[in-house]
């Protein structure tokens, strides 16, 4: 373990990089996947059963965590590593996000952002120095700048007005982290889907001299060809020796063609919430554990899995639980799809380091086309 937070490229095939971050907590091997521990627990899964799928890293939200259970009880408690039993590398988001998906609960000026509170109608003022000092008394090693995610599509000066807020807010964010040995702050690229201005995002934040950097404001609503696009022009304008993290994406597909525009690291509520409504990620592709034909079968999600739930327990028994409502069946199908995207990235790491990746990613995606496997 590094006492510095450094970033180091390995390998590159093409513009798929295999990296390593290293810091106090831990390495992260990149691409990584983070898994989303928004309130402090990755849903229906154990601490233990997330760092056993292979995650090197999970994701908490500042704005959540500032509700519940706070930031000031969190920092006596000993912080969120300790209150959640995971003491390897936590990366939070700033609260951004919730500038969007909340808005007709928040009002927004220059100097941050005032919330209602969803749970309480509370209200809570988050400004750029606000949110850097819940996220270190929440002591989380990568800390996200607060910036203006708005959704697609958008007017053009709107998508400018948000972008410029965001880069304003970047620079507060810088100065109120300061200097803080083994841990990062990244800055978040806005721009909507204008490609210029997502590269005028870039380099004003490559000036920033920051740890490493997000692309923000993608995966709300826009096609998945704008999102690559985007990709395209901002990749190319980040410097190629820090970390580049695209937030809040996605599918596996996405995942496969971002790491192949140049993107080290990944986080979606997919996995843990398709798990939660009974629908199974696998080599196969997508596994909807609710359909009837699954009742009366008796084969394994996949019997090649290293995973027990994919492997050990028959689609009837998972059939049951989903449709019966079974915490447990939320629980194992959730422990299936982290693994399954945990096998991904170390499958796309190695393929890199191998200098095939353009060649495994068409065969992964081919098993996905080929389907599951035939009813009995």
């Amino acid at each position: 373990m590094s006492a510095a937070f450094t970033f180091r490229l390995l390998a590159t095939d093409g513009n798929a990089r295999r990296g390593e971050i290293s810091m106090p907590r831990g390495q992260i091997r990149t691409p990584a996947f983070m898994p989303v521990g928004t309130g402090g627990t990755v849903k229906a899964m154990y601490m233990d059963q997330v760092r056993g799928a292979g995650a090197d890293i999970i994701l908490g939200n500042t704005y959540h965590l500032m509700l519940r259970p706070g930031a000031e009880r969190m920092a006596r408690l000993g912080g969120l590593h300790e209150f959640a039993r995971w003491p390897w590398p936590i990366l939070t988001d700033s609260g951004g996000f919730q500038v969007m998906s909340l808005a007709g609960l928040r009002k927004l000026t220059e100097s941050g952002v005032t919330f209602r509170s969803h749970i309480d109608g509370s209200a809570h003022e988050m400004t750029p120095e606000r949110s850097i000092e819940i996220q270190g008394l929440l002591d989380s090693d990568i800390q996200m700048q607060l910036d203006e995610c708005i959704a697609l599509p958008a007017e053009p000066n709107e998508m400018e007005r948000a972008m410029e807020l965001s880069l304003r807010w970047a620079e507060r964010c810088k100065a109120a982290f300061g200097d803080q040995p083994g841990k990062a702050m990244f800055g978040i690229v806005q721009g909507g889907d204008d490609a210029a201005m997502r590269v005028r995002s870039a380099w004003a934040l490559s000036a920033m001299d920051l740890k490493g950097y997000a692309v923000g404001g993608l995966a709300v609503g826009e096609p998945q060809a704008v999102m690559l696009e985007m990709l395209e022009a901002t990749c190319p304008a980040l410097p190629t020796g820090k970390p580049r993290y695209l937030m809040g994406v996605g599918t596996p597909d996405d995942i496969l063609k971002s790491v192949a525009r140049g993107i080290d690291m990944f986080d979606c509520v997919m996995p843990t919430r398709a798990g939660r409504h009974g629908l199974a990620y696998t080599r196969r592709g997508k596994v909807n554990l609710r359909n009837a034909r699954h009742a009366d079968d008796p084969r394994p999600l996949d019997e090649e899995s290293d995973c027990p739930a994919a492997r050990d327990y028959s689609r009837a028994y998972l059939h049951h639980l989903v449709r019966s409502q079974e915490a447990l069946g939320a629980m194992l199908l959730t422990w299936n799809n982290i693994f399954y995207y945990q096998r991904l990235m170390q499958d796309i790491r190695a393929a890199i380091e191998a200098g095939c990746f353009a060649d495994s990613a068409l065969e992964i995606a081919e098993g996905w086309k080929r389907g599951d496997l035939p009813p009995l």
